[in-house]
């Protein structure tokens, strides 16, 4: 390597300044560069740090800027001497190499994921109409999150406004699954989250979302296979759960279960056996699964007009000791709060709804299916919108005839069905309903594993997971470690924690997924043509590159002597680069603004609604911070390229959508935001340690491009600032 550090190749000299370690790395590190094209002059070249060979992506583009300082012959002969020198003329290298490294790192997590083009027959038809898409919802969706959340939230948490935490929840789905729609419509192939966020936001945003829709997805199936424990367990007269709790107690803090759950790991671990030895996803057996969930939620409704009492939406404390001196076990009575239909106040409603968004877990399944939807710009977001009501309407109506049937305080947390029909005197409509409900969530528990395996392979085949899990074993013709990966991993979860605890932990994973989607929604429609085109290969490999480095139709970006004037009325009518990158930061700053926020009412409700002068005046700075920075996103030029289904009333509607998720997720309690800590740091350690040095992008990286065209995902705007 022929540069200013050496003057010989294999015997370089000692730094004269001593054994620096930073000169040997940034030294190691420029020997790994690619070369690019020659200086056009040595003097000039002299000007960079390397010699007869530059940096890729040169601050200073294609041609090297005109040395800033002489360098006599002297300072190039010994290895280190700019670098250690004291002369600060000399010594301003290391920081430009530093800066450049950093850059060249900040690339590398904003690399975004290349489409290969498809022939015509690989593109789908569109044939789904409004009501596939429905259908597809609700199967999707319906019927197991209310035998999971049900008793949990309406016992102690949320009391009958149960109902309005659902509502709240819908509510807050709509926006996040409009956003979704659009998010969905701009990769024009079938797809999750973590594939539109790889092909538009970039490396590290996708493993974000990817890691967390495994966390999702294992917890989906851990909490199937504990409610379907306990169901079965009080089918056999609780027998399982005494011997359980008899032989293995837990008296443990925070999150672990009075005892260990064997039968729910037992379930995970043989139906994971399944699926490794090559069963398949069927469409009879969903289509199954939702007609039975819909039959046990249709006699819950009736039985609820027929067995329930207005009074135990009046309840009081005269009631609660009535019920606590007729019961030989006081210990499964459940909190009386201040008693009536709002129990537990407006922060139990808060409460409930950030934990019933698993009831909602599901409906973006119809934002993937824009290519194959008639019409996506009117189907996809009604799709998303009927289906989300129809789960409300269904759900609300279910949870009014539970606690119709039992005051809220005598509902069973784990097993709520069944014991209301025992409640009210109808043993035998008891074990028609458990045995229904084991047949829903068996039927669906196929469905709820089989993305987990698909998720993890789907990121290691894109090596940000370790690539030996989409090795397929010869004989079952099926990943056999990424299967079993997922089976033990649930299986432990359904072992050690309690329903509750999985439900938290998912629900703060989905409110993180669909935060990430309204931020990707807010800032990519203000970016300029050449970082939405399609990024796709041609057929021989190359990437599809930007004609222009400019847009054809932006006009020029002109400077001003008032940069708030220039915030607010930009000159361009359509996005550039600047108008992008001024989205990115106001973006960012309206997250972390949103999030104070959110803490603020989440932990001092009172004394911010009460009047107190620090709190008050602290919410409404942050309140003005946020609507000024809105404005200045709206004044920004919106890129004019068509889609199937845009946003409306951007940048509003995402920013609520991220406000409210992101409140949601500070009603959720400490203990979980550890463990999801813990979980997002076991990601960032795969990631760092080898995602980010084993994945497909990082082996396809191309050399830098000469011509003024650059390629898509190597100059995003989240790419330059970094």
């Amino acid at each position: 390597m022929d540069c200013v550090f050496y003057h010989k190749k294999d015997s370089p000299e000692p730094c004269p300044e001593g054994n620096h370690r930073l000169c040997q790395g940034l030294i190691a590190t420029l020997q790994k560069l690619p070369p690019t094209q020659p200086q056009p002059h040595p003097t000039k070249g002299l000007s960079l740090v390397l010699g007869a060979q530059g940096l890729p992506n040169s601050p200073f583009g294609e041609e090297a800027a005109p040395a800033p300082h002489s360098l006599t012959s002297a300072s190039l002969t010994d290895p280190c001497s700019r670098l250690c020198s004291k002369d600060p003329n000399l010594a301003s290298a290391p920081s430009e190499m530093l800066s450049q490294y950093v850059r060249q790192f900040g690339r590398k997590l904003v690399r975004r994921r290349l489409l290969k083009p498809r022939k015509e027959s690989e593109i789908p038809t569109p044939h789904l109409n409004i009501l596939d898409l429905v259908a597809l919802g609700l199967g999707s969706t319906l019927g197991v999150g209310m035998y999971i959340l049900a008793g949990a939230v309406a016992t102690n948490i949320a009391g009958p406004a149960i109902i309005i935490s659902f509502l709240v929840t819908a509510l807050s789905s709509v926006l996040s699954g409009l956003c979704y729609a659009e998010f969905g419509t701009r990769v024009q192939r079938s797809g999750s989250i973590y594939f539109y966020s790889y092909v538009t936001m970039g490396q590290l945003y996708a493993f974000i979302a990817g890691w967390n829709l495994i966390l999702s997805s294992l917890i989906n199936t851990a909490s199937v296979a504990r409610a379907w424990s306990f169901v079965f367990d009080s089918l056999i007269g609780n027998h399982i759960s005494q011997v359980l709790r008899e032989n293995f107690p837990l008296h443990l803090p925070y999150f672990l279960p009075t005892y260990l759950d064997f039968v729910a790991l037992s379930l995970v671990l043989l139906l994971t056996g399944v699926l490794a030895l090559g069963a398949r996803e069927s469409a009879l057996v969903d289509k199954v699964s939702t007609g039975i969930n819909l039959l046990v939620l249709s006699f819950i409704i009736l039985s609820g007009f027929i067995k329930g009492d207005l009074h135990n939406w009046q309840l009081t404390e005269q009631d609660y000791k009535l019920a606590a001196s007729g019961s030989s076990d006081t210990s499964r009575l459940g909190l009386l709060g201040s008693g009536g239909f709002v129990p537990f106040g407006f922060d139990g409603i808060l409460g409930g709804a950030a934990i019933c968004y698993y009831a909602f877990f599901g409906f973006d399944v119809i934002a993937t299916k824009g290519e194959e939807a008639r019409n996506p710009q009117r189907s996809i977001p009604l799709g998303i919108v009927i289906t989300i009501s129809i789960c409300f309407l269904a759900y609300s109506s279910v949870l009014a005839a539970l606690t119709l049937m039992v005051p809220y305080y005598q509902i069973q947390p784990d097993n709520p069905f069944p014991q209301a029909f025992l409640h009210v005197g109808w043993a035998p409509a008891r074990y028609v309903m458990a045995f229904l409900i084991l047949c829903a969530l068996t039927s669906r528990y196929q469905s709820v594993m089989f993305p987990t395996s698909q998720q993890i392979c789907e990121m290691a085949r894109d090596g940000l997971l370790f690539r030996v899990l989409i090795q397929v074993h010869a004989f079952t013709g099926t990943p056999l470690l990424a299967i079993m990966t997922a089976g033990i991993l649930a299986g432990v979860m359904a072992l050690i924690f309690t329903i509750l605890d999985l439900v938290d932990l998912l629900s703060i994973g989905i409110l993180l997924a669909f935060s990430l989607v309204s931020f990707s929604v807010l800032v990519l429609r203000y970016q300029p043509d050449q970082n939405l085109i399609k990024n796709e290969k041609t057929e021989d490999g190359l990437e599809m590159c930007a004609q222009d480095e400019i847009s054809p139709t932006s006009e020029p970006e002109a400077g001003t002597s008032n940069p708030l004037k220039s915030l607010c009325n930009p000159i361009s009518t359509t996005p550039t680069q600047k108008s992008g990158q001024i989205v990115y930061g106001c973006a960012f700053l309206l997250v972390l603004l949103l999030t104070i926020l959110s803490l603020l009412l989440a932990l001092w409700p009172s004394r911010v609604f009460s009047g107190d002068p620090g709190f008050t005046a602290g919410a409404v700075l942050l309140l003005l911070l946020i609507a000024g920075i809105t404005v200045i996103i709206w004044r920004q030029p919106q890129n004019p390229s068509p889609l199937p289904f845009r946003v409306p009333a951007l940048p509003v509607l995402p920013v609520l959508s991220i406000f409210v998720n992101v409140y949601l997720m500070m009603q959720l309690s400490s203990v979980t935001w550890a463990q999801f800590g813990i979980w997002n740091a076991m990601g960032f350690a795969i990631y760092f340690g080898y995602g980010i040095r084993h994945s497909l992008e990082e082996k396809s990286d191309p050399k830098p491009s000469t011509s003024t065209s650059q390629t898509l995902h190597e100059h995003t705007p989240s790419s330059e600032s970094s």
